[in-house]
Parts: structure tokens; C-alpha cells; sequence
């Protein structure tokens, strides 16, 4: 029993552990080796650690013998949102690549999950928004740094003014000022002491005592150096160029008009649409089909695609339909009738409708209303307010199959510990194989590009080619890969001596690399087949075979005419 006891505290700890580097590296994480600096390697670090601490849940709950979750009043309006967002994936058009923007989603969901069932103490909860804070202030020491043109990493990329870890200055400014108002109640025993009140009178994880002066006048400096880095990364968000890095955003007029004609004219699936829009993460397809021609009269923004909408709320509209946008609102609801979260009734009242979410920043949405609800369950008011730990137990079919019990009892039965954990393995172990095989394939792709840029044909085909048998999902992929294939036949003929006939070796070269052009140009529509851009490669594929295939001038035609539909 004491082994078991022994060994349960520290998988307990490691999942704290795990969580706290999580929360801490997650503004930090960056990876040249992937075609997206930025965003993917916070994806991947999100969905491998949230995966370790749901594993290592299961783990302890085998050897105590016991499942018990942590109950809250946000899991069901989770649930319903994280259910609509999947079913519009599911149906989407542009369905593999709404499915891969969903897989990252449903990792920031997990997140949160996590972070509620592991941090069930007072000292658990501040350690993980130690860790948040913490990831907070080196962001801002780097931007202060890099405004001042002292560069401190070693990474050549990093070696100018306007770096930042997010790759956007508004996702930066975004992440920092959302953790203030967490910094503020963390530090405000100092706050009310600066008023003229005993310290011990105000909030505090210790109960407060010095030690509990100590971590607010900590987190007080945080704030003051987190203030900094919202003021230098403000300045420079206002004062740079919008096509150089500085605010660039899709205006409300053009993100309300493809909201709302996304649920009301998408020929062909008008019911589909309404409720469920475009599906998640493709806005992009909303944005090139129902744009209005007088968006090109706007001088500073005319040139370009937008991936994301004027607004988060905006977005979800085009693209999880009207349930999307309900069911939003009903976490909001649940959100801002819990007065101590104020960061997201600041993130959720006000910024979803202003302001475009990255990745990043739902992410942070799902951490923080992890990290409050943890908070919260640890007050005396837990119960009256919807948190409590319940267990899991199997019971006979006529009663249901699990019941919750509110009252965890001391009895141990491996049976359903034993099946949620199999359960769990199943699911961590298919997602995690192709995600496996998404980060893989990113990572080869990435080489092939630096080939390109080097000029070396025959490495950039190989690793192209490679890419797309280990995850042949990306329409991307298939529309580069008709490019490089068209180049490298362009190269060959160019090399043949002139008035020399190419041998049949080579013609037969050629040959083959020009319809493998035309058939990854094609194959990009079948898993993007709303995506305009697949449909302007088509066309340019067509366009440069005039006079060499038969009616290639009325395919590239028609595949234009495609692309501007």
C-alpha cells in the first residue's frame, strides 16, 4: 500500500511537473525546422505534454483504483463547443484541412481538463500560474531587449527589432495584456496595502503571513515588467507599417459581410452552412469567395489573403455556423457570471468580439480558464458555485453504465481505471500517429524548401515527394510539389543543346514530370477543392504546357474561371 501511495504521489507530482513547463515554454516554443516557426511548434508542444498529463492521470487512477474528476460549471459548454466545432469539421468542404486545424483545438480543450484535474490544491494552482507568469515575463524582457537592439539569443532570425516568439506583435501584445488582470488578483495584498490596508485582509493562496507578502510583492514585479512589455510591443504595433509586421486586420465590414454570407448563400449546403459554416480553421475559403470587389479599393490591404477574420466571434460565424456562435456564448455566459475570472471576462466580453485569436491565444483562453477554475475549486465557496470532485463508477446497465458520485468513497476497483486508461491510449495513440506523421512530413517539407532556396532540384524533389507519402493529406503539399515537378521539366528541356532533338530518356523524363504536375495539381482539389489558390496553380500549370498539351489553353481557362468563382 505504501508503494502504491508512493508511486501515486509521484506520478501526481510529474504531472504538476509537466504542466508547469507547459505553461511556461508555451509563448517561448519556437522550431526553425518546421515550415511554420511559430505557431506549429507551440501546437506540438501543447499536444505532446497536455497527451503526458492525461496519460499520467489515467496511470494514477489505475493504481489508487479510483477515477475521480474534478467537476466544474464550464465542462459541459466546453463539450457542446468543443462537439459543434468537430461535427463542422467533419462536414466541411475543404474537410482535411478543417480536421487538422481541429486536432490542435481539441488539444487546447485537453489543456484545460488537465490543468483543472492535477492542480487540486492552492499550491498547486500557484505554481502553475507561476509558470504562466513567469513564460509572460521572459516574453517581455525579450521584447524590451530587442526594442533596446540588444539581441540575446543566438538565433540569426532573432536578430532584429521587431522579433517576437509569436511571430505577430498583436498576438504578442494580445497574450500579455490578457495576463494582467491574473497578475493583478495574484499581486493584490500588496495593491491593498499600498491603500493603507493589513495584508493579511486581502486574497492570497498562503492565507497570507509573509510568505504570502512575499509571492504578491513577486508578482507585483512581474506585472511591472509584463507593463513594460506591453507598452514597448503597443508602440511598436502602432508605429510599424501594417504589410512589415505592424497591425494589419481585416476590416469589420468585409468580416461581417463573409460571416454572414458564409451561413446564408454557400450554394449546395445552405442548411449545412447556417448551422455549422465553412468548417473550423478554413476561413481563408470564406474570405476569397464572398469578398466584396470594393475590398480592392482599399489601398493599404487589397493585395492580401487573410487567414483569419476581423474578430474571433466574426470567424467562428463563417466558420462553425450559428451552433459555433451559441455555444461560444454560453461558455462566455458561464464565464462572466463567475466574477472572479477576470482575465476572461476580459478575453471573452470584449476581445472576441474586437479582436482576431491566433492559435496562441485561444490556447490561453483554455489555460486560463483552467488555471481560474482550479482556483476557484480550492475556496470555500467551491461547492456553492459548481465545483466538486466526483467518482467514476461502473454500475449495472439498468441503472446507466457510469454514475458520478459527488462523494469519492474509499473503496478501489481497477476495473474502470483500467478501461478509461485504455480508452485514453487509444485515443493518444491514433492521434498522436498522425500527428506524428503531420510533424514529420513538416519537417521534410521544410528541408525541401531550403533545398529550393539553394537551388538544388533533385533534393527539393526527393523530400517533396517524401513528404507527401508519409502524410498525404496537405493540399499545400501536392500544389508546391506540381510547381517544383513543372520547374524541374522546365530545367531539363532548357538544358538541351539547340536544333538537338532530347533523347527519348529525357523526353520521356520530361514527360512523366509534367503529368505528375498536372496530377498533384489536380490532387490539391481533392482535399482543398474551396481553396482558390489550388485553383490558380491548376490554372498556371495549364497556362505553361500552351502549345506543348493538347487544349491546355482551354484547361488553364477553365480552371481560371474556377479560381475566380
Amino acid at each position: 500500500m505504501e508503494q502504491k501511495n508512493q508511486l501515486f504521489s509521484y506520478f501526481e507530482g510529474i504531472s504538476l511537473l509537466v504542466l508547469g513547463i507547459l505553461l511556461f515554454l508555451f509563448p517561448l516554443f519556437m522550431l526553425t525546422a518546421t515550415t511554420d516557426a511559430y505557431t506549429l511548434p507551440k501546437q506540438i508542444l501543447l499536444g505532446a505534454l497536455t497527451f503526458l498529463v492525461i496519460l499520467f492521470f489515467g496511470i494514477k487512477s489505475l493504481i489508487k483504483g479510483q477515477v475521480i474528476v474534478r467537476r466544474t460549471p464550464f465542462d459541459l459548454p466546453i463539450l457542446i463547443f468543443m462537439a459543434v466545432v468537430f461535427i463542422s469539421s467533419i462536414i466541411a468542404t475543404n474537410k482535411a484541412d478543417s480536421l487538422i486545424s481541429f486536432v490542435p483545438f481539441f488539444f487546447t480543450i485537453l489543456s484545460f481538463f488537465a490543468i483543472v484535474n492535477i492542480a487540486k490544491d492552492k499550491n498547486s494552482s500557484l505554481i502553475l500560474a507561476t509558470s504562466l507568469i513567469a513564460g509572460g515575463v521572459v516574453v517581455s524582457v525579450l521584447e524590451v531587449l530587442s526594442f533596446l537592439k540588444i539581441f540575446v539569443l543566438p538565433f540569426a532570425f532573432t536578430k532584429f527589432q521587431l522579433f517576437n516568439p509569436f511571430g505577430s506583435i498583436l498576438d504578442q501584445v494580445l497574450y500579455l495584456v490578457i495576463l494582467l488582470p491574473l497578475i493583478v488578483y495574484l499581486a493584490s495584498p500588496v495593491i491593498k496595502m499600498l491603500k493603507g490596508r493589513s495584508a493579511n485582509e486581502a486574497v492570497s493562496f498562503e492565507g497570507g503571513g509573509e510568505k504570502g507578502k512575499t509571492n504578491a510583492i513577486g508578482f507585483a514585479v512581474c506585472g511591472v515588467i509584463i507593463a513594460a512589455g506591453i507598452l514597448v510591443s503597443s508602440y511598436l504595433l502602432f508605429k510599424t507599417p501594417a504589410n512589415t509586421g505592424g497591425l494589419l486586420m481585416l476590416p469589420y465590414e468585409t468580416g461581417f459581410q463573409t460571416g454572414f454570407a458564409e451561413i446564408s448563400q454557400d450554394t449546395g449546403r445552405v442548411f449545412q452552412g447556417f448551422l455549422f459554416g465553412s468548417g473550423y480553421g478554413t476561413y481563408i475559403t470564406d474570405f476569397t469567395r464572398y469578398k466584396q470587389p470594393a475590398y480592392n479599393d482599399n489601398a493599404t490591404i487589397w493585395g492580401f489573403t487573410f487567414f483569419r477574420s476581423s474578430s474571433l466571434a466574426l470567424e467562428l460565424l463563417a466558420t462553425t455556423g450559428v451552433l459555433g456562435v451559441i455555444a461560444f456564448i454560453s461558455l462566455l455566459y458561464k464565464i462572466l457570471k463567475n466574477r472572479f475570472v477576470l482575465s476572461l471576462m476580459f478575453l471573452g466580453a470584449v476581445a472576441t468580439i474586437l479582436l482576431p485569436f491566433s492559435f496562441s491565444i485561444i490556447a490561453l483562453f483554455f489555460i486560463l480558464l483552467g488555471l481560474s477554475s482550479a482556483i476557484r475549486a480550492s475556496s470555500s465557496k467551491a461547492q456553492n458555485e459548481g465545483f466538486s470532485d466526483v467518482e467514476l463508477e461502473l454500475v449495472a446497465l439498468q441503472k446507466g453504465l457510469i454514475s458520478f458520485d459527488a462523494t469519492p468513497s474509499r473503496k478501489k476497483n481497477s476495473v474502470l481505471p483500467a478501461i478509461i486508461l485504455g480508452i485514453m491510449v487509444i485515443i493518444i495513440g491514433l492521434i498522436g500517429w498522425f500527428s506524428g506523421k503531420y510533424v514529420l512530413s513538416d519537417t521534410i517539407f521544410q528541408q525541401s524548401l531550403i533545398a529550393a532556396s539553394q537551388n538544388n532540384g533533385s533534393v527539393t524533389y526527393q523530400n517533396q515527394a517524401k513528404a507527401i507519402s508519409i502524410f498525404p493529406y496537405r493540399d499545400a503539399y501536392y500544389r508546391i510539389f506540381s510547381q517544383t515537378n513543372l520547374a524541374i521539366a522546365n530545367s531539363i528541356a532548357s538544358q538541351q543543346p539547340q536544333g538537338a532533338a532530347p533523347s527519348a530518356e529525357t523526353q520521356q523524363t520530361i514527360l512523366t514530370l509534367i503529368q505528375q504536375s498536372i496530377n498533384s495539381g489536380r490532387t490539391s482539389l481533392t482535399y482543398g477543392p474551396q481553396t482558390m489558390l489550388n485553383w490558380q496553380n491548376l490554372s498556371s500549370v495549364y497556362r505553361s504546357l500552351i502549345g506543348f498539351g493538347q487544349n491546355a489553353d482551354q484547361f488553364a481557362i477553365l480552371a481560371g474561371q474556377q479560381a475566380i468563382a
